[in-house]
């Protein structure tokens, strides 16, 4: 398909402005998708999706908090302008770091072992805590976004109740939250599961007042997939609400966890092409982006919608492409299934010069980015009202190479 503007700007003014590669995130799809969950008590941002500060401060100022699961990530919320109470710290472990600024800041914790109890406990006794639990089953797009069941690290094994209550009362813990995520793109079937497994544990903790049901909510990548029906996923979590508050008899919090949801629409990657070859029977348009630049495909075989810019007139022709990175990998196609299998993609005909946009990139897109092949980190760009703003400035070869020393000696 072809495209010229995000949120009323011209692509190649993008281009022209800030070079490329560049991600551009659309505020107004953000605002959007926060108003969509309107209906939950707390929205709780999973700021690993997209951690900039200036993301993080817009949803701020629409009532969104966040959770974090670093300390890289705590500092950034505080930058941002969170609140310690606005942030809760979810994880498996307590890095040793983490645990500092936890005990500074009286952050609170979501555990997601036994050991981190024990480890809470000892510096923190008589606080409050949370704990995540796997319930034993799981669901996603990928097994490897699969946070559930025996085979995901995540979460206390639900047989391990008992162990997490007698933890918690040697270092007079409160448990008062209960967290339960089984995966990215979980259906409504498995989230019913999720609900009814969060009722069933939520009878074993007396000090319990609030429930969070994760994320996972779905986006739709490919022109086939459906959005989510907003009403149906309100009502599942609302009516599981109401069903645990009646078992206890008392008002419970409901917390709904979204990631990618608030932001991979919002989010588009421009880059140039670059080179336009034959290899065999396949047509390749190669980039100046790479998997240094956006991770999904080559980490799980996930699909971009990919429109093109044409510098001069629209061509007239389409052709079936396969559209690779820059970097020196094989593995660096953005058009490839699971397994790393190429796959074609019909797209307008392309010549050196044009400009790509690699759309709904605004989840795990900047965050996974790295500097492999030396590669700079892309800059990332606000459009407000209409309006670029540079959010973040592109890595220089001096920020490259910052904290790297040759010894003397050699």
């Amino acid at each position: 398909m072809l495209q010229t503007h995000i949120g009323g700007v011209e692509i190649k003014a993008l281009a022209r402005d800030f070079g490329t590669p560049v991600f551009v995130y659309d505020r107004a799809i953000i605002e959007q998708r926060i108003a969509d969950l309107k209906g939950f008590p707390v929205i709780r941002f999973a700021q690993k999706a997209c951690s900039n500060i200036a993301i993080l401060s817009l949803m701020r100022k629409r009532g969104v908090v966040v959770d974090a699961v670093s300390a890289g990530e705590i500092h950034r919320a505080l930058k941002a302008g969170f609140k310690p109470d606005d942030v809760v710290y979810t994880a498996d472990i307590f890095d040793r770091a983490s645990l500092e600024l936890i005990v500074e800041h009286r952050m609170p914790v979501n555990c997601g072992s036994l050991d981190m109890i024990a480890q809470y406990g000892e510096r923190c006794p008589g606080r409050e805590i949370t704990l995540r639990i796997n319930p034993g089953f799981g669901h996603g797009h990928s097994q490897k976004t699969n946070t559930g069941g025996e085979g995901s690290k995540h979460g206390i094994w639900h047989e391990l109740i008992d162990e997490c209550l007698a933890a918690a009362k040697k270092y007079s813990l409160k448990v008062t939250g209960l967290h339960l995520h089984i995966g990215s793109g979980s259906d409504f079937e498995h989230l019913a599961q999720v609900g009814n497994a969060l009722i069933k544990i939520a009878s074993r903790l007396p000090d319990l007042t609030h429930i969070s049901g994760g994320g996972g909510l779905p986006t739709p990548y490919r022109p086939a997939d459906k959005p989510l029906d907003i009403g149906a996923f309100t009502k599942l979590w609302l009516d599981t609400q109401a069903r645990m508050e009646k078992q206890l008899g008392r008002k419970i919090k409901l917390e709904v966890e979204p990631g990618r949801y608030l932001v991979a629409e919002a989010g588009n990657l421009i880059t140039e092409v670059r080179a336009v070859k034959k290899q065999g029977t396949y047509t390749y348009a190669l980039l100046d982006a790479g998997f240094n630049n956006l991770a999904r495909p080559v980490m799980y075989g996930s699909y971009h919608p990919i429109s093109v810019c044409p510098q001069g007139a629209a061509p007239s022709e389409t052709q079936d492409v396969v559209v690779g990175g820059r970097l020196c990998e094989s593995g660096d196609i953005f058009t490839q299934a699971e397994g790393g299998y190429v796959e074609t993609r019909k797209l307008p005909k392309m010549q050196v010069g044009d400009l790509l946009t690699l759309h709904c990139a605004g989840a795990y897109g900047f965050v996974m980015g790295s500097n492999y092949n030396t590669m700079p980190l892309a800059p990332e760009v606000l459009v407000s009202n209409g309006k670029p703003i540079l959010i973040r400035e592109r890595q220089t070869a001096e920020d490259l190479l910052r904290g790297e020393h040759i010894p003397a000696d050699l």
